[in-house]
């Protein structure tokens, strides 16, 4: 693998932290809005939009590590990793 193949692969593995995180940033934020009182149609809205990224999540990923195999000539992209689970769908 080279030099390029290891900075492809690490950007994937940091898009899918950050794919990880965002829905659960959003949930915190939508929980300390709730706590508060305030505007229960912007909790909702920001539990709905957790809940669509999550669901989405995992198919920018999937792509992500096609792309990912395909710039190290593999011709099924495939991953040591399942990420069937990686958004807890």
């Amino acid at each position: 693998m080279t030099s390029e193949d290891n900075v492809v692969r690490e950007l994937v593995r940091e898009i899918t932290t950050l794919l990880q995180g965002f829905p659960q940033a959003l949930e915190r934020r939508a929980a300390a809005l709730e706590a508060t009182g305030k505007d229960p149609e912007l909790v909702g809205k920001l539990m709905k939009g957790a809940d669509a990224m999550r669901d989405s999540g995992n198919i920018y990923i999937t792509w992500a590590r096609h792309f990912a195999g395909l710039s190290e000539g593999t011709s099924d992209a495939a991953d040591d990793e399942d990420e069937s689970g990686a958004f807890d769908v």
